[in-house]
């Protein structure tokens, strides 16, 4: 039997789509006067439309779902062809779809989620980013909560790296480090370069992130190759958009860091007085202003605390 492939009836064939539909009664005044009368572009046309005003006949990259591949995908690449010549576009990027928890997303199911949903639950766009960063495009992904959970735990890792680079000591690059840089550039590069393989190249991070800290627990690891790391840091943030805060810090920011770093210095100076209520008085402080403290042989870590 023939089946329709989209929603226009009483074609010739099966392949047909519209270009125009003319105007009846339940379009409404969602139509425009034109020489063959009232009318509206077809579904696939407003598409090409856009894409080639915007872009220009040709260019590089155009996306879309795996549902969209056929027939719209291929009727845009038809008209736009035939309509004003050119290559369309040059790479096609396809991606799978998103399941919550196992299962089709979908209001009777009461389990759809907006982007907005998910941050009044509490989670931050880093995180959610993270998520939809480990698997690749053109996989199925199951959204879960659990998933969000453990991208907390790698956000706050990877914070935790970039928060140590301030307890590297003075020093020439250790040619480990420096090694280190080199194959993680070499290999996230490698990774992008293969189908935009995200999921991969965030793996080659935090494969970088051990290997530094190994160097950094075997008292190697300096300041010397900090211009380096800090670059590459920069380059891979570019691509992923998950290893630094969103949004630059401001001035206030900067002085609330300052302010808190001399408390911490007030409280060393407490503990090696034996002063233990006034040290126990600034970590409550810092505590209650969200400020976690860790303490170890190299001195106190802060970070502010993921609510």
């Amino acid at each position: 039997d023939r089946v329709s492939s989209d929603e226009y009836e009483s074609k010739d064939d099966v392949r047909d789509f519209a270009l125009w539909k003319a105007w009846d009664e339940a379009d409404g005044d969602v139509f425009w006067e034109t020489s063959i009368g009232k009318g509206r572009p077809g579904w696939h046309l407003e598409c090409s439309a856009m894409s080639t005003k915007y872009l220009g006949k040709d260019f590089d990259i155009h996306t879309g779902g795996v549902d969209l591949i056929f027939p719209h995908h291929e009727n845009e690449i038809a008209q736009a062809k035939c309509g004003i010549g050119g290559d369309f576009a040059h790479w096609w990027l396809h991606n799978e779809h998103l399941s919550i928890e196992g299962r089709k997303m979908s209001k009777s199911l009461n389990n759809y989620y907006t982007l907005r949903d998910i941050l009044e639950m509490g989670y931050k766009p880093r995180e959610i980013r993270y998520v939809l960063s480990s698997t690749h495009y053109r996989s199925k992904l199951n959204f879960t909560f659990d998933g969000l959970a453990a991208a907390r735990s790698a956000i706050e890792r990877i914070d935790e790296f970039h928060e140590s680079w301030d307890q590297y000591p003075d020093g020439d690059a250790a040619p480990e480090a420096t090694e280190a840089i080199d194959r993680a550039r070499t290999a996230f590069n490698a990774a992008m370069d293969d189908d935009l393989n995200v999921s991969g190249a965030l793996s080659h991070v935090f494969t970088l992130i051990r290997e530094i800290n190994a160097i950094h627990h075997q008292g190697k690891a300096t300041k010397g190759f900090l211009p380096e790391l800090k670059e590459l840091w920069e380059r891979f943030d570019h691509a992923l958009g998950i290893l630094k805060p969103f949004g630059e810090a401001s001035s206030a920011d900067d002085e609330d860091s300052q302010r808190i770093e001399t408390l911490i210095e007030d409280r060393l100076e407490a503990r090696n007085s034996k002063d233990w209520a006034r040290a126990d008085e600034i970590r409550d402080l810092l505590a209650d202003e969200g400020v976690e403290l860790k303490d170890g042989p190299e001195g106190t870590r802060w970070k502010r605390r993921q609510d």
